[in-house]
């Protein structure tokens, strides 16, 4: 793929100085570019890399005012790091399209329909009635369960398996080994020690603009008609699980091996960083923050909260009381000393 600075400052909405009809074949670190590729300079201790880069195009701020004489092309923008997480954006998009066509073996079922532009790699299935959309790339030995619906513009990576009757919606990418929809953990104790298998009848719903990492977990609803929702926009990082009748709100990012159990609900623009649990049947407030390995045991009902820890509490409490439990061993010290000098018989402090 090879385009114009001039087209690529035109997509970024950049006004161009120096040579525009300029071909670009890639994107690269400004100290390591070549001629056909771009590059882009928005931290000012790399500012010395824009005179002697070798960089067809730099993208660059609108504010930027070069000290010597520069050789690039430039692209003036008002943000140059999120103008070139764009262009990353689109190069990898054009990228991951570009394949086409059906390769053998592979199978589809009765009554199910394919769009346009549609990929099918080899070894691939896809089950009865499934309604899948335009610009669909479904790599090898992706599994497809009937009843399934699939809309434009989604990426289905090596080994992804959808269970019967999954939705996904537009624009979406499902990485390598993702399983949607498998059964919730739904066990009945019995008297005789022994644990029966709840049936899990509900499915799994992706609304648009969904992200899934490799080998996430996503566990269909309990009953017929219920469903497991992520909603628009949430990105979930590898190694992630998440329970039946969970519902994660619009921008949320989650991060790996992290874990949701049985009928919460996430709110929106929630951030969840990694190795952290969250106990069921629990609501989670917008714009809630929770850090790495916090356990969450209630729930969380006020906006914009801070928590870490297990079990979790507000973030400035937390490390206000770290400092305190770093310096036990030393208080404790001090504390025996004190006790020896108050019954009148002091001696030099021991630790245990």
């Amino acid at each position: 793929m090879e385009f114009t600075v001039s087209q690529i400052a035109a997509m970024l909405g950049g006004e161009v100085q120096g040579d525009g009809s300029a071909k670009i074949r890639m994107l690269a670190k400004i100290q390591d570019a070549k001629n056909g590729q771009i590059a882009f300079l928005s931290n000012p201790k790399y500012e010395n890399y824009i005179y002697t880069t070798q960089a067809s195009a730099v993208i660059i701020s609108k504010d930027f005012k070069p000290r010597k004489t520069i050789q690039a092309a430039l692209i003036l923008v008002d943000n140059p790091y999120s103008s070139f997480t764009v262009l990353l954006e689109e190069y990898h998009r054009l990228v991951s399209f570009q394949k086409t066509g059906i390769e053998e073996p592979s199978f589809m079922g009765n009554n199910t329909s394919t769009g346009k532009n549609i990929y099918r790699g080899a070894f691939s299935y896809i089950g009865n009635n499934v309604k899948i959309g335009d610009n669909v790339k479904i790599y090898p030995h992706v599994y497809v369960g009937d009843n399934s619906v699939i809309g434009n513009n989604v990426i289905l990576h090596p080994n992804v398996k959808l269970y019967a009757d999954t939705k996904i919606g537009n624009n979406c990418v499902l990485h390598a080994g993702a399983v949607i929809g498998s059964d919730g953990f739904g066990f009945a104790p019995q008297n005789d020690g022994t644990y029966k298998s709840i049936p899990q009848m509900g499915n799994v719903i992706i609304e648009d603009d969904v992200v899934i990492g490799a080998n996430t977990v996503i566990d269909c609803a309990t009953l017929y008609g219920d469903a497991t929702i992520i909603r628009q926009g949430v990105k979930l990082d590898n190694l992630i699980q998440i329970a039946h009748n969970v519902e994660v709100g619009k921008n949320t990012v989650m991060a790996a091996q992290s874990g949701i159990s049985g009928s919460t609900k996430v709110g929106e623009q929630c951030i969840i960083a990694g190795q952290v649990g969250i106990a069921g049947h629990l609501l989670i407030a917008n714009k809630t923050g929770i850090g790495a390995q916090a356990g969450i045991s209630k729930s969380i009902k006020e906006e914009g909260v801070q928590i870490i820890g297990y079990p979790a509490f507000d973030v400035k409490e937390y490390f206000r009381s770290y400092a305190i439990f770093k310096r036990l061993p030393d208080l404790n010290d001090r504390l025996r000393e004190l006790e020896k000098k108050v019954k009148g018989n002091p001696v030099e402090s021991q630790s245990d």
